[in-house]
């Protein structure tokens, strides 16, 4: 007998016909003789909802307030996912964050887990009840409810699975796993049976939207085994773990990351003095902005480009902070590109494979696409290049390494 965790999202308990068929679903592994904790998020398009309602009243809600009220969601899941179950002659019972314990510190909006008291789910489970928790929220240490931020249901089921030491947390969502890349770009994409945290965490990071970072951190940190699902159809999903098995069948690159949402700066003709990056990325990290890529070339004359990217919806608050450090500094410009995009290659085989990187240029040139700037870890390669060439490069890079699934065998 197995304990696991389930998580459904918005879309899986999005109407009421929706969670009678997950309440089918858990009553099938409980039949099987699981024990199942299920967590469950706001039907979808809720939160949005009560988001919008506080802002008729205030265009900024006090976040305590607002936490009080996007916490009632989850809130009405539960119940209702409950009484489905019991319906159905299943034992249930259902338990708000507060209920069951999960405390997180005061940082309402997004706050973070810092612990789970189990015991109350634990005489649940022996008296054979599936428990029914809220994702997504949580109480501080004075008793305020708080909430996780987007995604948090997934962080709320992987702590669940790591305070009661479950054997899996199942991840339900809208795709059957895992891909090699977005199928939507790459028909030939395939589902992973396995990838490590190493992998899910960089390909998460570097814009895949099946997991939440944090949740991925987590299982990362309390060796969870997670696995990605489909809420509506039966598949064995993505497993991920901690194994790196060595095999002469394991790929080197496990998958092709990719994100439109970049924007590029450059400020030209800096002096090249001691502190020069301090003195440009100083201002910019003051102003809340996150730089991901960075490169630097000096030039003869002393002077330096400097170059960056941000996150797109960063870029007119980034660059208005550029102008001025340009003025201070005596550079010679500003420019600034919007049209970028970002393409990875992330896989643990790279650490036993030299010639990775040139491999991924070659793919590119082949297609004639101007690499602008690069950087590199020990499982990723990144390059930025121009945004209208981000199908081509990420179709060019799944054939080059040998992604494609063979014919027949390609993605919905």
């Amino acid at each position: 007998m197995a304990l696991i965790v389930q998580k459904f999202g918005g879309t899986s308990v999005g109407t009421v016909e929706r969670i009678e068929q997950v309440a089918e679903k858990v009553k099938k592994f409980r039949e099987g003789g699981d024990d199942i904790v299920v967590v469950v998020s706001a039907m979808s398009g809720e939160t949005n909802r009560l988001i919008d309602l506080a802002k008729q009243i205030s265009e900024q809600p006090v976040p305590r307030e607002l936490d009080v009220m996007v916490s009632t969601g989850e809130q009405v899941t539960i119940a209702l996912l409950a009484m489905a179950l019991i319906k159905r002659g299943v034992p249930a019972v259902s338990y708000t964050g507060n209920q069951v314990r999960i405390l997180t510190d005061s940082a309402h909006t997004k706050a973070r887990i810092l612990q789970i008291d189990g015991q109350r789910i634990q005489r649940d489970i022996k008296a054979g009840r599936v428990v029914v928790v809220a994702g997504f929220q949580g109480v501080d240490e004075k008793g305020n409810i708080t909430t996780l931020g987007r995604g948090g249901s997934d962080t709320t089921g992987v702590a669940l699975a790591a305070a009661l030491k479950a054997d899996e947390c199942q991840i339900y969502t809208d795709v059957d796993g895992v891909y090699t890349t977005d199928p939507r770009v790459v028909a030939k994409a395939q589902r992973l049976d396995k990838i490590t945290f190493e992998e899910m965490l960089e390909m998460a990071s570097l814009g895949s939207k099946v997991l939440q970072i944090r949740a991925v951190e987590f299982a990362g940190k309390y060796s969870v085994p997670l696995r990605v699902l489909h809420s509506f159809q039966e598949g064995p999903g993505t497993l991920i773990t901690l194994d790196e098995e060595e095999s002469m069948e394991q790929p080197i690159i496990s998958g092709i990351a990719f994100n439109r949402d970049e924007a590029k700066l450059t400020i030209r003709g800096v002096p090249d003095t001691p502190g020069v990056a301090f003195k440009i990325l100083g201002p910019i990290s003051a102003a809340n902005v996150e730089v991901d890529m960075i490169v630097q070339n000096v030039a003869h004359d002393n002077t330096t480009d400097f170059t960056f990217t941000v996150h797109r919806n960063d870029y007119n608050n980034a660059l208005q902070v550029l102008q001025g450090i340009a003025a201070e500094m005596g550079a010679r410009e500003v420019i600034g590109d919007t049209d970028i995009a970002k393409v990875s290659i992330v896989g643990v085989g790279m650490r036993s494979h030299a010639g990775v990187a040139s491999r991924m240029f070659e793919a590119l040139a082949k297609e004639n696409i101007n690499i602008q700037m690069i950087s590199t870890s020990e499982i990723k390669v990144s390059v930025v290049i121009e945004e209208k060439y981000l199908e081509l490069a990420v179709r060019a890079l799944h054939t080059a390494f040998e992604l494609d699934a063979p014919a027949g065998n390609t993605a919905e």
